[in-house]
């Protein structure tokens, strides 16, 4: 097994900083800074509000640690992302511990640096949403539950219960189901019914109750005490039965009206770019362990673990089960499959198990991290095309990645390969493709010179443009209305709009004086016609920021 020095995290953990250069993306990033924002703005953590209005879909806690940290830095990029970077940090250390528990110290920092150079966790980094602090309560919570088991301490009791209430406040009871899942796979493959039906699990449940009240009493008096609100068209809505039943059960049951048609094999499919560079590894340490648990007649010996397998496998049952689907709902589980992957190495470097596998997925990993570096080349190249400097650090990049592969004395490549590959993609994918593609989106380039230039942002109407606009609100630092009726498009109001829309004003006989014009593409739905650089502008569309005389 390599032995990894520390201070290879710390590189990945200042990589996952330098992603506050990087503007906040639409859709659901910039909507929960907006929230955030409100919410700082406002002093009121019970209730939540997007741009003044009832908000009921994600839980509070992402929205109450990010208007903390706004309070502290400001309403900007860091302000946002920094309490969401520094859980990417804690699910890797967190990953870690349980992986020193279940195996030897070695595998665990094999584990944690794989669970910290997936691609999934990069992204995460730049396009912040709640899962980077889901995944990080869970495995918290499947750590100390863990140590709890071995050492039977009261404060891994109280750390693991906080640590399951805290992911349900953040997004819903798929933080209770996944440790669930983890646990009772693993006691009942042991036959360790005592452990299953402790009485004790009743103290749980309690103390995850107790810490769930500041959310449910926000909840309740938001939406329950209100039944005449209209939210999605429906009155009598219950913000505690949505958040505890219909957000999550109700996808799978069909009570909750979302459904893009995802099938079962959604997740795993997308797997293969989110969890790249160390998919084609996981997915044989996935069979491995599912083949090995048939041979021993679905019996574990006590030394064995199936938290890890067993976890993964119930939580995509659940979450490919149901009717909607994104991919980073899978990322809940990433530092499970990571757990999977690192005792696969161990068991082909240490144990020299699987010597066959072992000679075909060293070349293999190795062609994957030389596609990555390649994949950077023709964003360099092509998408967003760069000068000698550019490409001479690419190339310096390559070189140093090349003598690590050449090098006999750094071993084993089959590891090391992937990790330097991938991280060295997302030095340019974080510092030159995010960077770069945000300056198309339209709401952060308007909102940031609504805040500049002191635009009263109550006089600021946006009309016929078909964007998002979330990041609009965050930018200005304003509420910014939505209504365009003409009542609200008077004399000395600021109009947002499209070429469609400035046609309209034009018709209706408005008069106007251009403030801002420009072009926008809606970043979070990329064409091949928009990454090529020379093909760009027929995929950008124009907008105008004008004054009604």
């Amino acid at each position: 097994m390599p032995k990894i020095p520390f201070w290879v995290f710390i590189i990945v953990g200042l990589l996952y900083f330098t992603a506050v250069r990087v503007d906040i993306m639409d859709i659901d990033a910039s909507q929960y800074a907006e929230i955030s924002r409100e919410m700082m703005h406002s002093g009121d953590y019970l209730h939540i509000f997007d741009r003044g209005k009832d908000y009921l879909d994600k839980p509070p806690f992402l929205f109450w640690v990010s208007a903390a940290s706004m309070k502290v830095f400001g309403v900007n990029n860091f302000g946002y992302r920094f309490p969401s970077i520094l859980f990417a940090l804690l699910a890797v250390y967190a990953t870690y511990r349980l992986t020193r528990l279940l195996y030897d110290e070695r595998t665990a920092r094999v584990a944690a640096l794989i669970l910290a150079t997936c691609q999934g966790m990069f992204l995460m980094t730049n396009d912040v949403r709640t899962d980077t602090i889901l995944m990080s309560w869970v495995i918290t919570a499947v750590w100390m539950i863990k140590e709890c088991d071995i050492k039977r301490r009261w404060y891994y009791v109280l750390g693991g219960t906080a640590a399951i209430a805290f992911g349900m406040m953040t997004k819903g009871p798929i933080a209770l189901m996944v440790p669930i899942f983890c646990f009772g796979s693993d006691w009942a493959l042991k036959r360790q019914w005592k452990k299953i039906f402790n009485p004790l699990h009743l103290l749980d449940a309690f103390l995850i109750t107790l810490f769930l009240i500041p959310m449910s009493i926000g909840l309740y008096q938001q939406f329950d005490m209100h039944p005449e609100k209209i939210i999605d068209g429906e009155t009598h809505v219950s913000g505690i039965k949505f958040f505890f039943w219909t957000q999550s059960f109700g996808r799978i049951t069909g009570e909750n009206h979302w459904n893009n048609g995802a099938g079962f094999d959604f997740l795993i499919s997308n797997m293969f770019w989110s969890f790249l560079p160390w998919i084609f590894l996981f997915l044989p340490a996935l069979v491995i362990n599912v083949y090995e648990l048939i041979k021993q007649k679905f019996r574990l010996q006590p030394e064995q673990e199936w938290i890890s397998t067993g976890g993964f496998l119930l939580a995509y049952v659940a979450l490919g089960s149901s009717h909607y689907q994104l991919p980073h709902y899978i990322f809940v589980v990433f530092p499970l499959a990571a757990i999977m992957v690192a005792k696969l190495l161990r068991d082909m470097l240490e144990l020299k198990k699987y010597n066959g596998l072992l000679k075909v997925m060293k070349p293999f990993q190795v062609f994957i991290s030389s596609l990555l570096f390649a994949a950077v080349l023709l964003i360099l190249v092509f998408t967003f095309p760069v000068g000698a400097l550019g490409i001479l650090l690419w190339v310096i990049a390559l070189a140093i990645w090349l003598f690590l592969m050449f090098n006999k004395t750094i071993q084993p490549k089959i590891f090391w390969s992937g990790t330097v590959a991938i991280i060295v993609a997302n030095i340019f994918m974080t510092n030159y493709f995010y960077y770069n593609l945000l300056h198309y989106q339209v709401g952060t380039q308007v909102g940031k010179f609504i805040f500049d230039n002191h635009v009263p942002g109550n006089k600021v109407v946006y009309y016929r443009i078909h964007d998002p606009l979330n990041a609009l609100p965050f930018y200005a630092q304003h509420v910014i209305s939505m209504d365009s009726s003409a009542e609200n498009m008077s004399r000395g109001k600021y109009i947002l709009t499209d070429s469609s829309g400035l046609m309209a004003l034009k018709e209706r006989g408005n008069d106007y004086d251009m403030v801002k014009q420009g072009t926008f593409f809606k970043v979070s739905e990329l064409t091949p016609e928009f990454l090529n650089a020379k093909t760009r502008n027929k995929a950008l569309n124009n907008y105008y920021f004008v004054l009604l005389k």
